[in-house]
């Protein structure tokens, strides 16, 4: 091999590694800080459709789809639920009155989330019967994902926590909260700018009753912050 070519053949081995590296490097370095935290609000009665006064925290906007927005039969959607004693559980999101598939999603109504590299969320859930409480993110460009990590049955609350980038994706429709039909996989979504976080289990709910339901409770973001356009702020605020 002439020294031209092996000149070249070491260049090509290079590449990716030289990608790789600035990918790695373009990334927020961990740890990351907690960038906000919802631990919902009930204030009026022990549960009721979910709504913008269920956020507790105000720079928080809650986002509703599929069956998850309600209508106008205040009986269907994803509910915001707070049993009195002696139950003890956190305030929480409840998919049980969704008599189709239901989504619901957070958003900082002033930044963006970078969740590229170890870019996560905690949260506390509690699933019954078959259902799988996934992600849901919605980014910058408008595309809505559900992430393949799921949560299954569970007797009692438990913590979770995902690292975004562990996961691969799959296009959602926002409208039916179903699969998109294309049915590829998103392996490597632009992380940088997500827009909104949430939990889907692409099924109807079995109403009040230990059938088939999701809870969700506290949710932390942990990522860097990226500052939305003005103009964005404004509409969201």
């Amino acid at each position: 091999m002439t020294k031209r070519k092996i000149a070249l053949a070491t260049v090509k081995s290079l590449v990716p590694v030289w990608i790789a590296c600035t990918a790695f490097a373009q990334a927020p370095a961990g740890p990351l800080p907690l960038l906000f935290k919802e631990e919902w609000n009930a204030p009026n009665d022990v549960e009721h459709p979910a709504a913008q006064d269920s956020v507790a925290n105000p720079n928080l906007r809650i986002n509703l789809y599929g069956d998850g927005i309600g209508g106008k039969n205040p009986d269907h959607g994803v509910w915001v639920v707070k049993h009195n004693p002696p139950a003890i559980e956190p305030t929480h999101l409840w998919t049980g009155m969704c008599t189709a598939s239901c989504a619901f999603t957070i958003q900082d109504k002033n930044n963006y989330v970078d969740l590229r590299g170890l870019g996560k969320i905690k949260f506390e859930y509690k699933v019954a019967g078959f259902h799988l409480l996934r992600p849901v993110i919605k980014l910058a460009d408008g595309t809505y994902l559900v992430g393949d990590h799921t949560d299954s049955l569970s007797a009692d609350w438990h913590e979770d926590e995902i690292t975004l980038a562990d996961l691969r994706w799959r296009k959602l429709d926002p409208k039916k909260v179903i699969e998109d039909r294309e049915g590829k996989w998103i392996n490597n979504p632009d992380l940088s700018k997500v827009d909104e976080i949430g939990f889907t289990d692409l099924m109807a709910g079995s109403g009040h009753g230990p059938g088939g339901w999701s809870d969700v409770g506290k949710i932390e973001v942990y990522g860097k912050a990226v500052k939305r356009d003005v103009t964005l702020q404004t509409k969201l605020n």
